[in-house]
């Protein structure tokens, strides 16, 4: 059989790999906060007696797009957007420390401030708890306060402070749950140079139209692929019938 179609097979298997890609982040150009992925491959040429024509693909880094997104005023008072670099912090079920970018939170029947999936949303002591009958205000440093609304003179109370995190870029890796962690899954301390707005929630930063060419191009290249194997195919079938004659 021709070598050239395990070639083709692998640039085939890697060209599907990057159409799931571009797939989900097109999914989530409207998600709150999301980060696209980013998909990168490498050509290993293939060492034999021969000629060095040919080569493998091969898995590279599977990195993310960690640009910002477009700040969108919402007005609600528990939507939150980090300015420039920075993340939320965010306790997992099972305990762990995450992060993420998705400002839009909610308080529970206790008044636990969460996630829209249930998730805690840490403070520099731990979950931050809110009086249900307060009505809350955050400031640009993360700082909470809750005002009651059921006794006059009106009382502020300060609730504690949001743990806003800066670990780098580089020392950050996906969850299976979207949600980001540290490489050694290690929670990183409170960084005071992180800032918020509130009242507004960040979107995602997928660029659609650049998505969106990347899928056309996918397509065409894998149609290229599907054509090579097909040749070889043909290739083995015409030198089958020659052989057969000789």
């Amino acid at each position: 059989m021709d070598r050239l179609i395990y070639t083709a097979m692998t640039g085939l298997k890697h060209i599907m790999e990057q159409q799931s890609t571009t797939a989900n982040n097109l999914a989530n150009a409207t998600t709150t906060g999301f980060r696209a992925q980013i998909d990168s491959f490498r050509a290993v040429p293939v060492l034999s007696d021969g000629l060095p024509t040919r080569a493998f693909v091969v898995d590279a880094t599977v990195g993310t797009n960690f640009n910002s997104g477009v700040i969108n005023t919402t007005g609600r008072e528990l939507d939150l957007a980090i300015r420039d670099q920075g993340w939320f912090a965010v306790q997992r079920p099972d305990g762990t420390e995450a992060y993420t970018r998705n400002g839009n939170f909610k308080l529970n029947e206790n008044g636990v401030l969460q996630t829209q999936d249930g998730m805690m949303v840490l403070g520099d002591n731990g979950p931050i708890t809110i009086p249900l009958e307060a009505k809350v205000a955050f400031a640009n440093d993360g700082m909470v306060s809750a005002v009651a609304t059921n006794v006059v003179p009106l009382f502020t109370n300060m609730i504690g402070r949001l743990k806003l995190v800066n670990p780098g870029d580089d020392n950050l890796v996906r969850g299976p749950d979207g949600l980001f962690e540290t490489r050694n899954r290690e929670p990183v301390p409170a960084s005071a140079n992180v800032t918020i707005v509130s009242g507004a929630l960040e979107g995602s930063n997928v660029n659609v139209v650049e998505e969106m060419v990347n899928m056309i191009s996918q397509a065409r290249q894998f149609d290229l692929q599907t054509k090579l194997i097909q040749n070889a195919e043909n290739n083995a079938t015409k030198a089958g019938q020659i052989f057969s004659l000789s």
